[in-house]
């Protein structure tokens, strides 16, 4: 049986803690004047962006992709104020071009926004299973059997409980593991052979990690080394695409320019630098080539390429990225069917201008990319995101 909360019904409840959702929050307290205790964020992690944290950490990821102007704070120079005289200390603390902060330096900004606005107090540790949408509110059942009531809810559910597993690969072989699945464990304890599979920035960075760790590396792409500095042209950020992403009225010609847009796959020049110097200095050996088959039957795991090579490993660490599939599962799959809410024919939201699938519902991360373009999943979609969710809190 459910047992409904003796709190009083909230302002709003934010679904998933992650770089979305703590920003949103914060954006609703720090500019919107949404009282904290009238907030609420449900995630299940032991802390906030606790999956933001270790998908990163995991990676090896020394300094992030984006600039220093994108982070979760209300100001955009609130990164490089709270730097202050460190910047001319601590060698790294941004890093060339777009003054790119370290992932560490970025990760204690992080904690100070989350205490300035008193956002772990805010913090549910829970999973959303279900939304109930009423006259007055809406009713969110947690998996600790409590219920919430908000007048708005904020989806800001990201893809990084989906990672992608390729056909060929084999669940439950512990030799055989994604860097971003949930207790990831396929760490090397000891000198081994060991095939990184992916092609993109966190492929690299997994491989490189381990190279520094001395191990023997195999990195295994489909595609050849894409090099871009972001992961959608900068144009993406402002008007100079937008304009026309918004003038076009068709979800489907809308999901086609996001697809385009993207560079799926893709390193910056530095990890691009880094990963052909180990190339040529024999550090790692790259296989241009596609996995057919995986054979984890001998001590070995022995892995069949397209091109009729064969590479024998002792583990194969997956860094495949994630899905397209619309995240959410159950909950939003419901949600859907429930409340006949609108989607495209690629299964996610079409939602209005400030982001509300329903009038007590708004979006956040992929969920909103077929309102905010290419760039909606990222730091800087949040921030857009955020725009126009505080504008709807302070009408």
């Amino acid at each position: 049986m459910v047992v409904r909360s003796n709190m009083s019904r909230l302002d709003w409840l934010i679904i998933g803690g992650g770089i979305h959702g703590v920003h949103i929050a914060a954006r609703l307290v720090g500019e919107a004047g949404v009282p904290a205790a009238r907030l609420r964020i449900v995630d299940p992690g032991a802390q906030l962006l606790e999956r933001w944290r270790r998908c990163t950490e995991a990676t090896g990821m020394t300094h992030l992709r984006s600039p220093s102007v994108h982070h979760l704070d209300l100001n955009p120079w609130s990164l490089h104020q709270s730097a202050g005289a460190r910047k001319r200390r601590e060698h790294g603390l941004f890093a060339p071009p777009y003054d790119r902060p370290a992932l560490g330096f970025f990760n204690e900004h992080c904690d100070g926004v989350i205490r300035a606005f008193g956002l772990d107090a805010a913090h549910v540790r829970a999973r959303a299973v279900s939304c109930a949408i009423g006259q007055d509110a809406v009713e969110i059942g947690l998996s600790s059997g409590e219920t919430l009531s908000a007048e708005r809810v904020v989806l800001a559910l990201g893809a990084s409980e989906q990672p992608h597993w390729p056909s060929w690969a084999p669940r439950g072989d512990a030799r055989v593991q994604h860097v971003f699945a949930s207790g990831f464990s396929g760490w090397p304890e000891s000198p081994e052979v060991v095939a990184v599979v992916g092609g993109g920035i966190s492929a690299a960075q997994v491989a490189l990690r381990l190279v520094g760790e001395g191990q023997e590396v195999h990195l295994i792409s489909r595609h050849a080394l894409r090099k871009h500095q972001f992961d959608s042209d900068p144009g993406w950020l402002g008007p100079k695409y937008m304009k026309g992403f918004e003038r076009e009225r068709s979800v489907d010609r809308r999901r086609a320019l996001i697809s385009e847009a993207r560079h799926r796959g893709s390193v910056p020049p530095d990890v691009h630098r880094a990963l052909r110097r180990a190339i040529r200095q024999d550090e790692l050996t790259w296989h241009h080539d596609a996995i057919v088959a995986l054979d984890g039957a001998e001590v070995h795991v022995t892995l069949q390429l397209e091109a009729g090579a064969v590479v024998r490993v002792d583990r194969v660490v997956l860094a495949t990225g994630f899905t397209t599939v619309r995240p959410g599962g159950a909950l939003v799959d419901e949600l859907v069917i429930k409340e006949s809410l609108a989607c495209a024919r690629c299964g996610y939201p079409i939602v209005d201008r400030s982001l509300a699938w329903h009038p007590r519902i708004h979006v956040t991360g992929p969920l909103a990319e077929l309102e905010l373009g290419p760039t909606a999943r990222n730091i800087h979609g949040a921030r857009r995101a955020g725009d126009r969710i505080v504008r709807v809190a302070g009408a």
